[in-house]
């Protein structure tokens, strides 16, 4: 199987805390929309006769989107690609661009997954990370989204300086009684140059504490595991049948191609990333060519990209792929390496596989870099 990326590059504000590539303005829209469709064309070899089991329209805000533009964007696909029946199509989407009308048009584009972008309901979070939605709308709009998916994910972000335990508790309750079968949930992460590290370093507002972010990630473990959620992977939860087909292929080591500036793209033997500047990814498009750049993979670096996803799921690191990757000699040593971890009850090995515990989920990216090969 195979996934493709769409990054839609225009938000209509910038979030405190956000980093990813994005534009306010959108006086390049059209001809951003000109370009993405010039490079479906041009990237139409880069998966190979695989069958397209996933399509994610990601950014920014995908939601910004006319149904002319994404109709279009579709139409591109399955003109240059194969593109499975039953192909999840996920859209990201802000809770203010949620209507009748606009859920009408994603469903009939043929839109069968919605990613709503809540991150809390409370309105004192909300414009401490300078939401463009209200709480009010999230839920309204939520309730509204329902009744045309089924399929629907919510982002919350928990360890913010203005979230306490109780509301907390409160958001995930909120999200557990409207029936939301997916949830990804993040921990606030001060990125370089955003907003919110520029206020932080100024001492405008207080910095995020990890302690707080600890305890407030244990907590939703456990009642998410209540409500019958599976954890099966680090940020995600989901009722049975309910997973990310296009964030599990990620995981898994499945190919992608990313489209759009700042996407990247996957293989198998080696990544690639077009360039995160929309004007130029414009100009370069408009000559006949993608505006990437390339890396392939090395034997370590593939094993080492295959410790830190794997361990992220609940289904964990599987000894023996990792004998075929990269042999028998290897898959001991790693077994031997893990010992510790186990020893402090941060790893479990069962059925020729490392899983983290609960426990070892607050340290999965150290565990992962220290088993690195």
């Amino acid at each position: 199987m195979a996934g493709i990326y769409i990054h839609i590059p225009f938000c209509k504000r910038a979030c405190h805390y956000c980093n990813f590539h994005f534009s306010t303005s959108l006086g390049l829209k059209n001809d951003f929309l000109a370009a993405l469709l010039k490079e479906i064309e041009l990237q139409r070899n880069y998966l190979g006769n695989e069958t397209v089991e996933t399509i994610y329209f990601g950014g920014g805000t995908p939601s910004l989107l006319g149904m002319d533009e994404l109709q279009s964007i579709l139409q591109a696909l399955t003109r240059y690609f194969t593109i499975s029946r039953d192909a999840e199509i996920t859209l990201e989407a802000n809770p203010d661009d949620i209507s009748a009308g606009t859920l009408t048009h994603w469903k009939q584009a043929g839109i069968n997954r919605l990613s709503i972008g809540v991150q809390s309901f409370f309105e004192e979070d909300l414009e401490w990370m300078n939401r463009a939605h209200t709480a009010a709308q999230a839920i309204d709009n939520l309730q509204l989204a329902i009744s045309y998916f089924d399929n629907i994910t919510i982002d919350l972000i928990y360890g913010t300086p203005t979230l306490s335990d109780e509301r907390w508790r409160r958001n995930v309750l909120q999200a557990l009684e409207l029936g939301i079968p997916h949830l990804s949930c993040y921990a606030l992460t001060v990125e370089p140059k955003t907003a919110l590290d520029t206020m932080i370093r100024k001492h405008q507002i207080s910095n995020v504490q990890p302690d707080d972010q600890a305890r407030q990630f244990l907590l939703l473990m456990d009642w998410a595991e209540a409500a019958g959620y599976e954890h099966y992977e680090i940020s995600n939860f989901a009722l049975p049948g309910h997973r990310s087909r296009h964030n599990s292929a990620y995981w898994q080591g499945s190919k992608y191609l990313g489209l759009g500036p700042s996407a990247h793209s996957f293989n198998g033997q080696g990544r690639q990333w077009n360039i995160a500047n929309n004007a130029l990814y414009i100009q370069s498009l408009k000559q006949g060519a993608v505006p990437f750049e390339v890396e392939l993979l090395t034997p370590d670096q593939r094993l080492n990209e295959y410790i830190m996803t794997s361990l992220r799921t609940m289904e964990g690191l599987n000894l023996q792929h990792v004998q075929q990757l990269s042999g028998e000699k290897m898959s001991r040593t790693l077994q031997k390496n893990s010992h510790r971890f186990i020893e402090q009850q941060l790893l479990r090995e069962e059925d020729g596989r490392l899983v983290l515990t609960k426990q070892g989920k607050l340290f999965a990216d150290g565990i992962a870099g220290d088993l690195f090969v």
